[in-house]
């Protein structure tokens, strides 16, 4: 029995752990044995316990609680409380999940351990520094022995670093989750109704990143820009406590005005309104991703994006936090779909099965 710790703290872990825990329990079960350390790191219960309820995630052997402060001193703490469950349950491997803190310290103290690291969604740059997601990121694929790449481009990003062994294109882990979901997210979903929105007549923004965020002349003009597409048709923004705190600190509530701000979703009802929406606008990774594989052209509110994909196949424009730009993509995007193609570069939804199998043959190869 191949015993795995694996590390969540944030929604797009929770949806990729999801995936893969999932076939663990359906198709390895006499082979694996998993147990999850949340960090903590997303605390709110919209925003974590009820990921786990709606995905069918096993409930965490241990959660750390840890949020908030510094990105050192979250990480730190992290490092350590994770250190103290691995040394007292040795396992056999970590899995670790993207590019947050939580990621980067579960990394960190496997490493220092000699515990085998396995990363899901390895390889992806954004090749900008100043993104704490690009360090840890970084970071965590130097430490790992197994790096699960979404796409051929993560590939190349890692051979470019001099990283080629242990290195596997499986496909992306949230493509699973997207297919398996798509119908029960329409099925059950309610919040079109509860908004009183029609599908295909409103448009779905988020805003989270601390480039964004934390500049209040940014912030301002991303506001600024989703108020101007709201003159033409509802923008509904689930708003992350983080971004709802900075927006009253820096007195911008007043830009909120125009929109139809809502608490953070459950994760069914988000990927409903992803899959009605006329157009969606993010500087979210997995919310760019979720936006191509329900083809709904996206506008992304920053000056790059790892997943260049989307953007080559004309599904996605980058515009950064330019309020003039953000408006006239906006309306480009609503008029029509031409230059969009359609293209399969995230696998055929069987991640979760090429990750565990790799795992297997790796422990017992």
């Amino acid at each position: 029995m191949i015993k795995i710790a694996t590390i969540v703290g944030a929604r797009p872990q929770f949806i990729k752990a999801a995936a893969v825990s999932r076939v663990a329990r359906e198709s390895y079960s006499g082979q694996l044995s998993e147990f999850i350390i949340h960090t903590g790191q997303h605390y709110d219960e919209n925003m974590s316990q009820v990921f786990f309820e709606e995905l069918d995630i096993p409930c965490p052997e241990y959660n750390l609680e840890i949020a908030g402060g510094s990105h050192g001193a979250m990480t730190g703490r992290m490092l350590s409380g994770i250190e103290k469950v691995l040394l007292d349950e040795k396992p056999d491997w970590l899995l670790i999940y993207g590019d947050t803190n939580s990621t980067l310290a579960g990394a960190l103290a496997a490493a220092k351990l000699h515990i085998p690291v396995a990363h899901v969604e390895a390889g992806l740059r954004s090749f900008n520094m100043r993104m704490p997601e690009e360090v840890n990121r970084i970071l965590s694929d130097r430490v790992s022995s197994l790096l699960f790449c979404p796409t051929d481009i993560a590939v190349r990003n890692l051979a470019s670093e001099g990283i080629t062994r242990g290195v596997h294109n499986v496909g992306d882990a949230m493509y699973d989750v997207a297919l398996y979901y798509r119908d029960k997210a329409r099925q059950k979903s309610t919040i079109l109704h509860r908004l009183g929105l029609a599908k295909g007549e409103f448009a779905l923004a988020t805003c989270h990143r601390a480039e964004n965020t934390d500049d209040a002349t940014r912030l301002e003009a991303i506001l600024t820009g989703l108020a101007t597409v709201a003159e033409s048709m509802p923008v509904v923004i689930p708003l992350h406590p983080r971004t709802r705190k900075i927006i009253e600190e820096r007195k911008l509530s007043s830009c909120l005005n125009r929109l139809l701000v809502v608490d953070p979703l459950p994760f069914l009802d988000m990927i409903a309104l992803e899959q009605a929406a006329r157009l969606i606008l993010t500087d979210s990774g997995g919310v760019q991703k979720e936006a191509f594989f329900y083809q709904v052209p996206c506008i992304t509110m920053r000056e790059e994006t790892e997943w260049l994909e989307t953007v080559e196949s004309g599904w996605n424009c980058l515009v950064g936090a330019d309020a003039d730009l953000i408006a006239s993509a906006a309306s480009k995007a609503i008029q029509g779909e031409h230059g969009r193609k359609t293209v399969t570069p995230y696998g055929n939804g069987n991640a979760a099965e090429n990750i565990l199998a790799q795992l297997v043959r790796q422990h017992v190869g």
